[in-house]
């Protein structure tokens, strides 16, 4: 293993996490742009990054439109596990970070 590879490791990965892609979490938390996600498999799409989420951690989401519909569902699905504070609202592109309870 390379000295920057040790580095990478011994941080807990690239920027945080522990994949080895080279990738940076600058926010500490994944985002997970669905504006180029085709409108008929967005919300699934969504669903699966969030079973993927560990207690005490979370995601940002970055969507075209102010995503309510979307929420209600997660609302539903999980109830009171994930928390949601919106970080940019508009007009371009609406971001949230959701966070999974601890």
């Amino acid at each position: 293993m390379g000295d920057h590879d040790q580095e990478q490791s011994q941080a807990g990965g690239c920027g945080g996490h522990t994949c080895a892609c080279g990738e940076t979490d600058d926010s500490g938390l994944p985002e997970l742009d669905v504006r180029s996600v085709p409108h008929v498999i967005r919300h699934a799409t969504v669903f699966g990054a969030l079973e993927s989420v560990s207690p005490g951690g979370g995601v940002v989401l970055v969507a075209p439109h102010d995503p309510l519909p979307l929420l209600n569902q997660i609302g539903q699905r999980w109830p009171g596990v994930f928390d949601v504070a919106y970080l940019q609202q508009g007009p371009d592109a609406w971001r949230l970070s959701l966070t999974r309870a601890a």
